[in-house]
């Protein structure tokens, strides 16, 4: 079992990482597309949130290069590690149970 205590950040960057690796404008995409513009991560916020959990050992940068960027530029692409991916999960499964008892209590219908 995962004991690592997630930010909603942090959820986040990991779920964008679910469906493999990926940069950090994607990620921020990512993120702003699945929450219909109600979750906004800054750039700011993003890679402390990316430092941290590459930190606790959840996220790891890997090579990679964006054929479509410019030669100069180099992006910083990162994957989940499989304590990630465990922590993704056990952070699903926590928001599963949440959402049911929001359901339960008459707030989703």
């Amino acid at each position: 079992m995962v004991s690592i205590m997630l930010t909603a950040a942090g959820f986040h960057v990991l779920l964008a990482l679910a469906g493999g690796h990926g940069h950090g404008y994607a990620i921020m995409r990512f993120v702003d597309e699945i929450s219909d513009g109600a979750v906004r991560l800054g750039p700011g916020t993003l890679y402390r949130t990316i430092s941290r959990l590459v930190a606790d050992g959840l996220v790891e940068e890997i090579e990679g290069e964006d054929p479509a960027a410019p030669h100069d530029a180099r992006r910083r692409y990162y994957r989940l590690t499989p304590q990630g991916v465990d922590a993704a999960r056990a952070e699903s499964a926590l928001m599963a149970r949440m959402v049911e008892a929001a359901r339960e209590a008459g707030l989703i219908t």
